[in-house]
């Protein structure tokens, strides 16, 4: 009997383990979580990224590593694992610390007796009254950055009030940051992000299914939103999903992306869908007031027609914020001020655009009546009629309008008629221009007769020569044994090249980002027509990469040749190359000393591979912050081998007429001379070994007296004992700075003048991991020619040492 007693005991006990609801005697104890009744979401306590402190947070069951979709104690983190989160006497529900202070409370603003909360299987967190059952408090009315399926924002009309998400201060800090994102309470719902309360982004009005300009956010999908009003004038945002598997999420990011993603089981990772602002025209206001921002135009802001810009200094440096005004005033304006009142205004129709904000809706109940109720108001500047919304009008200036290729609304923006196309011509002008163009076309076509034969026989000549070299490079493509994709799938991959999915340009030609069929994202190279590099390089490229296999250099998956169309398509790396952290004041912050080591490390390790681990020993000869690519955890990945070459068995170094490259990268002996070997990278990694400690490019030194480049800098500072002076401010920290000026070390004996007196990658490793110790003092570095170096006198006073543990460094006299 006894032994059926402790057996019931035991199995109780598991079950409370496991239990969803915390009540005054059922607390959550760090690390201890409870579990919603279906297993899909679990609370308790977690520290984020790269951060020891403790919160309070629900999150995924299913998903590894934990995501949490929302943070109790945001901005009053645990320092240790004393946490509990539990119902207080008051019936709120609580996390304290050790001293049993309270960190986060739900407080509910009248007292209660008795209560519990209980965790929902869609992830809300509930604390309802015991006894009546009425809910008292529930974390889907105070959101952190995330909404999952069946959580809500609100926004009120009359009062103003709104339901928001709120971002993360940094990938590694929940406290509230800067941006948030909510529906703007005005009669005609949009959904916007701001930045405090200055808005970045807006999604254009909601129609009943879609918001106007961000269709990827709608009610169609079987995952996506809603927007219900009741009769008090609220609006909510409702997050749907008709699929009872499907694990998603949107997600603000501390720098202001709201993105939509989902959980891919197969891949164990989550995929981005849509993410917003996507673009330069995303961001609000980019061209001011009246003015139309076309992404694919350079520059991208124009005024409308009838407009010019305000400020036209400001225009043409491309600060677009202070927009356009009228070339013509309105009729009205006319009347006003005493002129003639003139012909009566008219509409510009503006095909696809984004809808303006500040719209406001009337009940016309078609487009021509929301024409006449704009014409018979003077006040009114626009209108546009659009189903599921119908009439929206305009009475202030037009703002944050961009042109879409095909979705969108028609907006009618009111002119003065001299503005408008007039069709009434002279007759006169008619008839003199008639027999002018009548004499031309017909020379035209006695010249177009002519350059049509022309062009035939020139394109059947380029025709045999394209099926000629088509020919050679499908043996060399079947030797390499490389897949081959066509040219359709990655057209659809990559939404046709839209300039959307551009990543970047580079010497080869632009670079696109794709989505196969399977979902797995690529980045297609395209060589361009226009390139200084050609088939010559492409090929090379093909051949070598297809050969290699490192963790530190970046995978070609396939690539496509077809007619005059040559790609290249490789993993896709989020994060895009190095110099796009290490050169952006903001991004640069990202990365800390022990990050920018990794990413030293990881470039050394796949160099190390190219010339002596891999079965062909490979001189990369473009090694540079834009060929570094970095995946989704910065680590560093190799790219670029059209310039690449391979060395046979007993070759150590190579002569060639055509020097290629980027110049402040290039070893002197190769810029000048041709010649080229394994030092040769060595000093191009020399370079990119300073910039990463000085956060600086090579070439930003051009227009300085003393100095010509970032090697003059480093060379000047290491003789005048001011090593500091060379360290990037965001990683200067004295626990590091033995590290840091190692390195620069390294990296001023990479570059030294003569290619026997750098050291090879392989002793660059051990010099980074000290295995070699003492590290040799520099000899002259190239390219330091503008550096006025100390004269003899000031130099023979100079010469002492300065010793930093086991790094020994002498200030030397320039030569």
């Amino acid at each position: 009997m006894v032994a059926l007693l402790l057996l019931l005991r035991f199995f109780c006990l598991q079950l409370g383990a496991a239990t969803d609801t915390i009540t005054s005697s059922q607390y959550v104890k760090d690390p201890d979580a409870i579990v919603s009744a279906g297993n899909k979401f679990k609370l308790g306590f977690f520290s984020p990224v790269s951060s020891t402190n403790r919160y309070v947070g629900i999150w995924f069951s299913s998903v590894t590593p934990i995501t949490p979709v929302w943070v109790a104690n945001r901005n009053k983190p645990l320092n240790d694992s004393s946490g509990v989160m539990t119902i207080s006497g008051d019936g709120n529900l609580v996390v304290l610390n050790g001293q049993k202070e309270t960190l986060w409370s739900s407080i509910v603003s009248k007292g209660v007796g008795n209560s519990s909360a209980q965790l929902m299987d869609d992830g809300n967190l509930v604390l309802r009254e015991i006894g009546s059952g009425n809910s008292l408090w529930e974390s889907f009315q105070e959101p952190s950055d995330t909404i999952i399926t069946n959580m809500r924002l609100t926004a009120k009309v009359r009062t103003g009030e709104k339901t928001l998400l709120s971002s993360w201060r940094s990938p590694s800090d929940p406290s509230i940051g800067t941006f948030t994102v909510g529906i703007n309470p005005v009669r005609i719902p949009h959904c916007f992000i701001w930045n405090h309360s200055h808005p970045i982004y807006r999604s254009g009005p909601w129609n009943g299914q879609v918001f106007i300009a961000n269709p990827e956010m709608n009610s169609v999908n079987s995952n996506g939103f809603d927007i219900v009003q009741d009769g008090n004038g609220t609006f909510t945002l409702i997050s749907n999903s008709a699929n009872e598997s499907y694990i998603g999420r949107y997600v603000l990011s501390y720098d202001g992306i709201f993105s939509d993603l989902y959980w891919d089981y197969g891949k164990e990772e989550w995929v981005n869908v849509g993410r917003v602002p996507n673009d330069e025209c995303d961001v609000y206001g980019k061209c001011g007031s009246f003015g139309i921002c076309k992404v694919k135009n350079s520059p991208i802001c124009s005024c409308m027609k009838g407009f010019e810009p305000k400020d036209a200094d400001k225009w043409n440096s491309r600060n677009w914020t202070s927009g356009c005004v009228r070339r013509r005033p309105m009729q009205c304006e006319r009347i006003q001020y005493g002129g003639e009142a003139g012909k009566e205004d008219g509409f510009l129709r503006l095909r696809t655009v984004k809808a303006p904000d500040f719209a406001d809706s009337s009940f016309a109940v078609s487009e021509q009546t929301c024409r006449d109720n704009c014409m018979n108001n003077s006040s009114c500047i626009a209108y546009a009629y659009y189903t599921g919304i119908r009439c929206m009008l305009w009475w202030e200036n037009l703002t944050d309008i961009r042109k879409f290729p095909s979705r969108g609304a028609d907006l009618y923006v009111r002119l003065a008629y001299s503005e408008l196309d007039n069709r009434t011509t002279s007759m006169k002008v008619i008839i003199g221009l008639t027999v002018v163009v009548g004499a031309i076309i017909s020379a035209i076509c006695v010249f177009c007769m002519w350059r049509r034969i022309a062009h035939y026989r020139e394109r059947k000549k380029r025709s045999m020569k394209i099926l000629l070299e088509e020919s050679m490079m499908q043996d060399d493509l079947n030797q390499a044994k490389l897949p081959l994709l066509s040219l359709p799938k990655l057209v659809a991959a990559t939404n046709n090249f839209d300039i959307a999915n551009k990543l970047g340009q580079g010497g080869f030609g632009p670079v696109y980002k794709g989505r196969l069929p399977d979902g797995q994202e690529i980045a297609v190279k395209r060589l361009s027509r226009a390139s200084g590099q050609g088939l010559e390089e492409f090929m090379n490229e093909v051949v070598v990469i297809s050969k290699l296999q490192h963790r530190n250099l970046v995978r070609l998956l396939g690539c496509c040749v077809e007619g005059e169309e040559k790609m290249l398509v490789y993993e896709y790396m989020p994060n895009k190359s190095l110099d796009a952290f290490l050169f952006d004041p903001l991004r640069k912050q990202l990365l800390d000393w022990n990050k920018r080591f990794d990413i030293v490390d990881g470039i050394c390790r796949g160099l190390l591979y190219l010339h002596r681990d891999s079965r062909l020993k490979i001189i990369h000869r473009d090694l540079k912050a834009s060929n570094i690519l970095l995946d989704e955890n910065l680590n560093p990945k190799i790219s670029d081998f059209g310039m690449a070459r391979i060395f046979g068995g007993n070759e150590d170094q190579a002569n060639t007429i055509r020097v290629v490259g980027t110049y402040g990268y290039m070893s002197p002996e190769y810029a000048i001379q041709g010649r080229f070997s394994e030092k040769s990278d060595v000093f191009s990694f020399g370079v990119l070994l300073l910039e990463i400690a000085s956060g600086r490019k090579n070439t930003s030194f051009y227009d300085c007296e003393q100095v010509s480049s970032l090697i003059g800098f480093a060379w000047k500072s290491w003789n005048e004992g001011n090593i500091g002076a060379i360290v990037d401010p965001v990683i200067s920290n004295p626990s590091f700075e033995v590290e840091v000026f190692r390195c620069i070390n390294i990296g001023l004996l990479c570059v030294q003048e003569l290619a026997r007196d750098r050291p090879t990658i392989s002793t660059v490793i051990s010099m980074l991991n000290s295995e070699i110790v003492d590290l040799p003092a520099p000899k002259q570095s190239a390219f330091a020619e503008r550096f006025s170096y100390l004269d003899k006198e000031s130099s023979e006073q100079n010469k002492q040492r300065y010793s930093i543990n086991n790094v020994s460094i002498t200030a030397l006299e320039a030569r």
